[in-house]
């Protein structure tokens, strides 16, 4: 029964980690997106029955995921072992990753820390996986072959970082409201201090986000071509955008930890 429980569990999380995969909030050209908490479905698995099933299920989200980016096999300069290596970097490594979500189950006593913890292993994993990928096997294809590194780095940092953001926010929120690691998983009250955490943090989080995917536009040409020198181009008119979203943000959060959740006596 329990490992039927698993595998129903283990495939319904895998089919909703693919939909969310869908729906992606950035698009990048070469297949960088920033997604709606894709990771986190089997971040969760990985977090509810540890590891090694962990490993497995995020093995099998990788293949799925290289399915689903099999055009990135067809751009030119792409040699059969240029092919194995974003294989192996691109997808089966950095999305196997996801099964490192539950490493600090136990390690950490509180269930939202450890799991936004081990979210953000797996994101960070993942995020230099795609670098070395694109310093190495896109060098020349999608990205200049000189400053490689630096290309990579900034490439990838427009979609991870807001990807890495939203997944551990989520994680957290998930390890606080649900007993994850019970046997039947089931919703638990959030205290006042968490529930302001958690709310606190989504504006900031989102004013990131909005302000990468800003950035991830100025950094777009016409027809879709990344190049990072676009940015020393734009104005500071260009940049408003980012600003205002990540002022707005910033004064979100700051307004919801100081005047929400009022201690009753405070306000009495």
């Amino acid at each position: 029964m329990k490992k039927s429980l698993r595998l129903t569990e283990s495939a319904v999380m895998l089919a909703l980690g693919f939909i969310l995969s869908l729906l992606k909030v950035v698009d990048m050209p070469y297949g960088g997106s920033v997604t709606a908490l894709s990771m986190l479905p089997v971040i969760i698995i990985a977090f509810r029955y540890k590891t090694v099933w962990g490993l497995f299920v995020g093995f099998v989200a990788s293949i799925l995921q290289m399915m689903m980016g099999v055009e990135n096999f067809t751009y030119a300069g792409i040699s059969i072992g240029a092919a194995i290596a974003v294989i192996m970097l691109d997808y089966v490594v950095a999305f196997t990753a996801m099964g490192l979500g539950g490493v600090f189950r136990g390690a950490i006593k509180d269930q939202g820390i450890a799991l936004a913890s081990g979210a953000l292993v797996a994101c960070v994993i993942r995020f230099i996986c795609h670098v070395i990928s694109g310093c190495t096997v896109w060098a020349g294809v999608s990205i200049p072959t000189s400053d490689g590194l630096l290309y990579s780095l900034a490439y990838n940092c427009t979609y991870m970082i807001p990807e890495t953001l939203l997944t551990v926010v989520g994680a957290y929120f998930a390890g606080k409201v649900f007993t994850i690691t019970a046997e039947e998983v089931k919703r638990v009250p959030l205290e006042t201090g968490g529930l302001k955490n958690v709310l606190s943090a989504i504006p900031t989080v989102l004013g990131v986000v909005i302000s990468f995917a800003f950035i991830c536009g100025m950094m777009q040409s016409e027809d879709g071509v990344f190049d990072i020198t676009a940015l020393a181009d734009k104005g500071i008119g260009d940049w408003m955008g980012v600003i205002i979203m990540l002022i707005i943000g910033i004064a979100a959060t700051i307004i919801i930890r100081t005047f929400a959740f009022k201690d009753k006596k405070e306000t009495a």
